[in-house]
């Protein structure tokens, strides 16, 4: 029990973070929060993954996170904490996953770093007390890696089937882009485990069909679904699950060319400052320089399994970090939670590695230079929000480089406190702030709250990058509206319809349906782009009187897509009659054409 007791700190430590005053977010991505909602009221939502109970159309993504949110949501009722609590159990599941992993491969001291790494890193506090579907992705990621590392010291067939698994699972919560790590799992197994050439082969031929099974029998069920069963595929323009997953929410995230985008600021420029930059760097970049410079050092200082592990997390880091910093299409800074275990991991084992051979003076120069680039990368990411705290870090980093570069005759005990709290100071003081900040909307940004504005609340990254989180009342492409007592109240008298309402635009249907309970079809799906409706099936519902409102309210004009949603609304407004309840044009579809 003692032995193990710097890990229970370290997991309760992370629980404490992820947990606390959780509920101040809210709704926080009201978009997954109403596909959770429908899920705990029909279980035929639950399992596409349909934003409204009545299963309109589907989340723009495999369903596997708001089928654990919904369940939740089911059990403990529909609000902020059933919703938020499975992410930040997921975090410290993944934070006791990685110190596993990385202890196999190098030890304790290793692990309890990597963990606490993951753990304090800003934009893995953001998701892991968000609920977007990266914190289970990343969750099954970093199991599937433990059971990479338990597969390559024995050669087990079971094991690696096992991480075969995980990732499948974890493309049924982020598609594609679960996927990046399997290259670095695949050759590790190839090079380091103890068994024959053909062998291997043959069980990265099981472990490439447990992914295809794990991740496809939910497609295979939804494709065999006829279209009238079930809802529309979000995201994709000819109801389908399969050009989802390789066209918008795939390929199309490479090339740039998403069908049903809106465009607008989710590209940036690409290239190998990206992940450095203002947009990304206070999410992220605190570490990742110091994790490059000791995956080369840790390789020339490792043993064995340590070099097994620099080997599985370095290519998970170089892969997915190449992959993040080229892609032409919509990336947002919260994608790069995907580099945290590996930046973690790459850290404890090379940080241990080196400290062995702290002896020789090139480990001892490794060391040294390693923390003196976190100081210097800290610095210039806390300079624009707290100028004494980035001197701080800077003057504590650079005093425990100089005792690092003089660790054969430094006292161990003073020079590796310092190392680490200048190490973490920036990035955990980052992390608090992030976790005192209430996040919502669909784009959410690690950092501090620095000042309020008329719209919502306003964050400032490191370089000035600001980002409206706050929910806009009238709502929008990225923002949930915050309906007044009087709509809600119309909303909830509508017994007797399929739909209470509709409305352009996924989280412009989520912000009616979630604080009025009643389902709210999101015509033209996340972006206004889908053609579900069509303006025909539009009529037919109405005439059929199953939906008895509509909301106005416009979106971003398409690029490209469907313009469906466009024309209902022009139908709409030339054929009713518009009244206003609480800012917000609503028209009665059950009053006749009126026009």
């Amino acid at each position: 029990m003692r032995a193990r007791l710097p890990l229970l700190l370290l997991l309760a430590g992370t629980a404490v973070l992820y947990l606390w005053r959780l509920g101040d977010s809210g709704w926080a991505n009201a978009y997954y929060s109403a596909a959770a909602q429908a899920g705990a009221e029909s279980w035929h939502a639950w399992f596409f993954g349909a934003t409204d109970p009545a299963g309109a159309i589907t989340v723009d993504k495999t369903p596997a996170a708001t089928w654990v949110m919904g369940l939740s949501a089911r059990l403990f009722g529909v609000n902020a904490w059933s919703i938020l609590v499975p992410q930040a159990l997921m975090g410290v599941a993944s934070v006791w996953l990685l110190h596993a992993a990385v202890r196999r491969a190098a030890g304790e001291a290793a692990g309890l770093i990597a963990g606490a790494v993951l753990a304090l890193t800003p934009v893995a506090v953001l998701m892991f007390r968000f609920n977007n579907p990266d914190a289970l992705m990343l969750l099954l990621l970093v199991a599937g890696a433990y059971a990479t590392v338990r597969a390559t010291e024995k050669a087990s067939v079971r094991w690696l089937v096992l991480a075969g698994v995980a990732v499948g699972f974890a493309f049924l919560a982020k598609m594609l882009q679960a996927f990046l790590v399997l290259p670095a799992f695949g050759l590790v197994y190839l090079a380091f485990a103890p068994a024959p050439l053909p062998r291997k082969v043959r069980h990265l031929g099981a472990a490439l069909g447990a992914v295809v099974v794990a991740g496809g029998w939910w497609v295979l069920a939804v494709e065999l679904t006829p279209a009238g069963s079930r809802p529309y595929i979000g995201g994709s323009q000819a109801d389908s699950v399969l050009e989802l997953a390789l066209g918008y929410n795939g390929l199309g995230r490479l090339t740039g060319e998403e069908i049903g985008s809106v465009g607008g600021g989710g590209r940036g420029s690409g290239g190998w400052a990206r992940l450095l930059g203002d947009e990304m760097g206070g999410q992220i970049a605190w570490l990742l320089p110091t994790a490059l410079v000791l995956l080369v050092a840790g390789w020339w200082a490792g043993r064995a399994a340590e070099r097994v592990g620099l080997a599985l997390w370095g290519g998970w880091l170089v892969v997915t970090a190449v992959v993040f910093s080229f892609m032409n299409g919509i990336i947002h800074a919260y994608y790069t939670v995907a580099l945290a275990p590996a930046i973690g991991a790459l850290i404890g084992i090379g940080a241990v590695a080196l400290w062995r051979k702290r002896q020789e003076p090139v480990a001892a120069a490794a060391l040294s230079g390693a923390l003196a680039v976190t100081a210097l990368q800290c610095y210039l990411l806390l300079l624009d929000w707290s100028a004494p705290l980035a001197a701080v870090v800077l003057v504590l980093g650079l005093i425990a480089a100089v005792g690092l570069f003089l660790a054969a005759s430094a006292p161990a005990a003073v020079v590796v406190p310092v190392a680490v709290v200048a190490a973490l100071l920036g990035p955990g003081a980052y992390s608090v702030a992030t976790a005192a900040t209430p996040h919502s909307g669909a784009i959410p940004s690690a950092g501090p709250a620095l000042s309020n504005r008329p719209g919502g609340l306003v964050l400032m990254g490191p370089g000035g990058t600001v980002n409206n989180v706050g929910g806009a009342r009238m709502g929008g492409l990225l923002s949930a509206p915050e309906p007044g007592e009087e709509l809600v109240a119309l909303l909830r008298d509508s017994e007797g319809f399929t739909w209470a309402a509709a409305a352009v635009g996924s989280n412009n249907a989520a912000g009616y349906q979630l604080d009025s309970g009643a389902p709210v079809m999101a015509v033209g799906g996340f972006n206004g782009t889908d053609p579900a409706p069509t303006l025909e099936e539009f009529q037919e519902l109405v005439r059929s009187g199953q939906v008895h409102y509509f909301l106005g309210g416009a979106l971003m004009p398409a690029e490209t897509g469907s313009d469906a949603s466009r024309r209902i609304a022009e139908w709409v407004a030339e054929t009713f009659t518009a009244t206003t309840v609480d800012d917000v044009e609503v028209y009665d579809l059950t009053a006749g054409a009126q026009r």
